[in-house]
């Protein structure tokens, strides 16, 4: 088993209480918890927009605030691969994506430090390589409760911030050993016609009608009705970019796994590039391997859920 395997083979669950439905977040076994400060009456300014004009849009929170800061040691990770697992997990328990952004479009080094981060060492921030996310319960313009998550990558390290304020903010948090329902974590699969529906409304589906070769990465000859409904929604939403993301499941190391999972996606992005006409600078491909299952692992039925090709909604850069 690879090094890197070996430190992404486990989950860990960071299980964050609320009044009506828990929030586990899960990172990697060997995940470091490097830093944490909670305060039981503070202030949050938590980022609603890129940096423009001098400075950054905020909704101020006022309450109990935790700040955490945990570092994974392992390289080849990508910012998509670090915070798609959680922004998918904070979307299941109930909370709003008020705003996401990259290091580009964020604005660089103007938005990293005009947004409250954790001190270096415990923190570290590559300007060129991280991606931020904001979310909240409650009306948009008086939230009750944030969440914010700061994932940044370098060539041996990934690194997450974690804020939370408001009522909850403060509770205790607690380690357990157990994730979430898949069913939780995971949209409907989607048919051709669903599509944009569920991806206007959740952000993300299950293209299902994708074929692959056992152990391949080459996309069969279709034609793939889902592909070609993409490329019309595309088409009428100029404004709206997609995230292909291949998954896989757990035959076989991480490491090939995730080099097949995002082979797999790329031979999706090439296919509604070359067939039917979709910009290359509205799609991405990435892979995330085994690490975000929808189903058990344990039987037949579970792993073919498992192997899959996403598309993840994104806003124009």
């Amino acid at each position: 088993m690879s090094r890197r395997a070996a430190i992404l083979g486990g989950l860990m669950s960071l299980a964050v209480g609320v009044p009506a439905l828990a929030l586990d977040l899960q990172l990697p076994a060997n995940a470091r918890l490097t830093v944490e400060r909670d305060s039981t009456l503070d202030s949050f300014a938590a980022p609603v927009g890129v940096f423009a004009e001098g400075g950054v849009p905020v909704r101020v929170i006022e309450g109990p605030v935790s700040r955490q800061a945990w570092r994974i040691d392992t390289g080849a990770l990508t910012t998509l691969q670090v915070m798609a697992p959680l922004r998918a997990q904070i979307e299941a328990a109930g909370y709003d994506i008020v705003f996401e952004c990259t290091a580009r479009t964020c604005g660089g080094f103007d938005f990293r430090f005009a947004v409250e981060t954790l001190p270096g060492p415990n923190m570290y921030v590559n300007i060129r390589a991280y991606r931020y996310l904001t979310a909240s319960r409650g009306p948009v313009d008086t939230p009750q409760e944030v969440i914010t998550v700061l994932a940044s990558a370098s060539a041996s390290s990934a690194y997450v911030q974690i804020i939370r304020a408001g009522p909850t903010g403060g509770d205790t948090i607690a380690r357990g050993t157990s994730p979430p329902p898949a069913s939780s974590r995971s949209g409907p699969p989607a048919t051709a016609d669903d599509l944009p529906g569920i991806l206007l409304s959740q952000g993300h589906a299950v293209l299902r009608d994708l074929e692959f070769d056992s152990g391949s990465a080459t996309l069969g000859p279709g034609p793939f009705a889902s592909l070609a409904v993409l490329a019309r929604f595309l088409n009428t939403r100029p404004e709206l970019r997609l995230a292909l993301v291949g998954h896989t499941d757990t035959v076989g190391g991480l490491d090939p796994n995730i080099v097949l999972s995002r082979r797999r996606a790329q031979s999706v992005r090439d296919r509604l590039i070359d067939v039917h006409g979709v910009p290359a600078d509205r799609l991405d491909a990435e892979g995330m391997g085994y690490l975000s299952p929808v189903a058990t692992n344990l039987d037949a039925a579970g792993r073919d859920q498992n192997r899959r090709v996403e598309a993840v909604l994104l806003s124009a850069e």
